[in-house]
């Protein structure tokens, strides 16, 4: 990486801070440091749907990383669980904020397989009003290498300085994130198999569908593997499926619904 040409970089995104080319000059930036595919930053509130506040997917792969991505399934997403937290603002790796099941578990599998990466990793930013941006590097071909990882971290501090002023000052997304209309995550999982499931089987479902194992679900609510897999039973008796890929498919029908 020419450091000259570094510095350039860095110059003419400060100059674009609260100007249209802001997320082109920050992608010319990060591309320069590292090569990846994809960019997308969400926009996380309290209680609303994720915004789009920019991506650069091309327009055949947009549906899948956006529409789709909208419809439901962000509920079960690393990032937005980790940014509902919140964590610490920084950069992370999606797999490292997974759960333990993560890649075995329904949301990856009927979901995110679609997207064809190999790697995500994000940018967590804090704005003021409950609200947290997430940067989205994602890359189709490799994993980051540790190399590439800490040329960003080095890099975090201007990127993340830089996004929080620029987005802080040329949106007002802590409006347009609280005022929705859309449920937000906790009347979600709440409203599943209401009339049905009994409020320990919702949360069995909860955490089943997030990608987490009968040893870590019994972990968090502190029961035995051995009775998570029982309530498991039980819910699929009761909702009339047989696999957890019909009990996300329920889900993300539930969420299409009133």
């Amino acid at each position: 990486m020419n450091q000259s040409e570094l510095l350039l970089k860095t110059g003419l995104l400060i100059e674009a801070v609260g100007t249209p080319g802001f997320p082109t000059a920050l992608t010319d930036l990060l591309r320069l440091t590292v090569p990846y595919s994809y960019t997308v930053a969400f926009g996380y509130g309290d209680a609303a749907r994720p915004v789009d506040i920019f991506d650069d997917f091309p327009a055949n792969r947009r549906k899948v990383f956006v529409t789709d991505y909208l419809e439901g399934p962000y509920l079960l997403d690393p990032f937005f669980r980790a940014a509902k937290r919140p964590v610490e603002q920084g950069l992370y790796r999606m797999r490292d904020l997974a759960p333990d099941r993560f890649f075995q578990g329904e949301y990856y599998r009927n979901y995110y397989a679609q997207t064809g990466l190999a790697e995500e990793i994000g940018f967590f930013i804090e704005l003021p009003s409950a609200t947290t941006i997430v940067l989205s590097l994602m890359r189709a071909e490799k994993v980051f290498s540790a190399r590439e990882m800490r040329s960003l971290q080095d890099l975090a501090p201007i990127v993340l300085a830089a996004a929080r002023r620029h987005w802080a000052i040329s949106l007002d997304l802590s409006r347009s994130l609280q005022n929705s209309e859309e449920t937000n995550v906790e009347k979600s999982f709440a409203r599943f198999g209401r009339g049905l499931l009994t409020p320990r089987e919702r949360e069995i479902v909860e955490h089943t569908l997030k990608g987490n194992s009968a040893e870590a679900v019994g972990e968090i609510l502190g029961i035995s593997s051995g009775t998570v897999r029982i309530h498991r039973r039980n819910v699929y008796a009761k909702l009339q499926i047989s696999s957890q890929g019909e009990l996300f498919s329920l889900f993300i029908k539930t969420l299409a619904g009133p």
